[in-house]
């Protein structure tokens, strides 16, 4: 099981720094042709677009992996110790259950978008790859939270968000 989730990060991170680099060299070439050349590639911005909702779903489960996305602590440190770790799993079991849904809703509306054969205006490419970006971001949350759930019930484990980033980095 290691294994694999070592691999899912490997190719998370490898997946966000290739699709950044793409998205970095298409907009610097589209300012160039604009400002220099005086013309406009006509695809550039929605692959841009495009690139940048696929990091967003695929960064926000690499968030989730690494305890870094923004939690209310306040509650929770109010709480006795023994109580923390079961709000905290309650909390991990409720974003789970969204975004099942999410992924479930998403999946229809691919399914819909390869039915109907709808295609990007400026790149002419089929509109459910961008779409797939929802299905597949929320899939790998839902990974990630049971990952953190898991982590949170090992022996020697703290709740901390702060304290898991700050141990993996």
């Amino acid at each position: 099981m290691r294994r694999i989730l070592r691999s899912l990060n490997n190719i998370e991170e490898y997946l966000i720094i290739g699709l950044l680099s793409v998205m970095t060299v298409v907009v610097v070439v589209q300012v160039i042709c604009r400002f220099i050349f005086k013309f406009s590639l006509t695809w550039s911005e929605e692959l841009a677009r495009y690139i940048l909702v696929w990091t967003t779903f695929i960064g926000a489960s690499m968030g989730i992996k690494r305890g870094a996305h923004i939690g209310i602590e306040a509650f929770t440190l109010l709480l006795p110790e023994k109580f923390r770790k079961y709000v905290a799993a309650f909390g991990y079991i409720l974003c789970a259950i969204f975004t099942i849904i999410v992924f479930k809703e998403s999946s229809r509306i691919i399914h819909k978008q390869i039915l109907n054969h709808q295609i990007s205006p400026a790149m002419g490419m089929p509109m459910w790859l961008a779409y797939l970006a929802l299905p597949v971001g929320t899939f790998l949350m839902t990974l990630r939270f049971g990952q953190a759930l898991f982590e949170l019930f090992k022996p020697d484990k703290d709740i901390s968000a702060q304290q898991r980033a700050s141990k993996e980095v």
